[in-house]
């Protein structure tokens, strides 16, 4: 089926191949295919499709043959490439931590648009993950002092591979929310887990068999830990700072209604780009 030396495009069609009984549509088959060949290449797509008939070297052919049966067992593309794109950054991600979302890129977009300048800020990021937010915000604004917060050994490990990549000087730390935070932050953000247990079944399977429950589940309907960050809150957020929250779509009008208990404070509900409520920001006045 295909020449002795395999060309780009000859693994373009064998991807194809091995993965039509599994990704029965043909666009997403061939974007994940392309995904993962520009993230090999460390190419955008406008150069994979001029380079078609470019020979592949035999390491980066395997290590393709290698993740496309990755995705045959269903694991995220992300997961077979091993780093997702993120705020214009690769990010190394593996099953240890969370695929980081087009969506938390809009949440890190409104914290940078209220803070336009390179100002010092402290910055906690609770639940940082694969640490793409408390990197992008530190890469972008170099004077701020960012800080990124985890629950999980394992997700922490996986944030200093990023933080040594792009943003050396954020400092990592092991905490349940605020149990294991010292001090007070300009500007606090979180993408917790809010997804409820009962919504499993609308989710994707790979998500549910690959992504780790522990940064996914939340109990009392995926609000539980919003409460506990309502609680503890005020004392870590100065004066005049703003915390920032990802929400689930559903949970938009419950969340304003929990911040805004807090005395002195203002609360923002924002749709992202599909029109969803998706973010919560609570501005605490001076």
């Amino acid at each position: 089926m295909f020449d002795e030396q395999w060309t780009i495009q000859a693994v373009r069609e064998w991807g194809d191949w091995q993965l039509e009984p599994y990704i029965h549509d043909i666009d997403e088959r061939m974007a994940q295919i392309d995904y993962l060949l520009t993230g090999m290449m460390d190419w955008n797509y406008a150069q994979l499709a001029n380079n078609l008939n470019t020979v592949l070297e035999d390491e980066k052919r395997l290590r393709f043959m290698v993740a496309v049966r990755a995705i045959k067992g269903g694991q995220p593309v992300q997961y077979a490439l091993g780093h997702a794109a993120f705020y214009g950054r690769e990010f190394q991600v593996d099953r240890r931590v969370l695929i980081p979302r087009q969506e938390t890129e809009e949440l890190v977009e409104w914290v940078l648009a209220d803070h336009p300048t390179n100002t010092e800020q402290h910055v906690l990021d609770m639940g940082t993950g694969s640490g793409a937010i408390a990197v992008s915000l530190s890469a972008e604004r170099t004077s701020w002092e960012v800080a990124g917060a985890d629950i999980s050994e394992d997700a922490l490990a996986v944030a200093k591979e990023n933080v040594q990549l792009y943003a050396p000087s954020v400092q990592l730390l092991q905490s349940d929310l605020f149990t294991g935070v010292t001090g007070s932050f300009d500007i606090i953000v979180a993408n917790p887990p809010y997804i409820s247990r009962d919504e499993q079944s609308l989710m994707d399977e790979s998500v549910v068999m690959f992504e780790p429950d522990i940064a996914l589940y939340a109990d009392d309907d995926g609000l539980a830990l919003y409460k506990k960050m309502a609680a503890g809150l005020l004392t870590f957020l100065k004066p005049g700072g703003a915390a920032y929250f990802e929400i689930g779509y559903q949970q938009g009008e419950k969340l304003v209604d929990l911040f805004s208990t807090l005395p002195h404070v203002i609360v923002t509900l924002r749709q992202d780009l599909s029109g969803h409520d998706r973010m919560i920001k609570v501005l605490r006045e001076m």
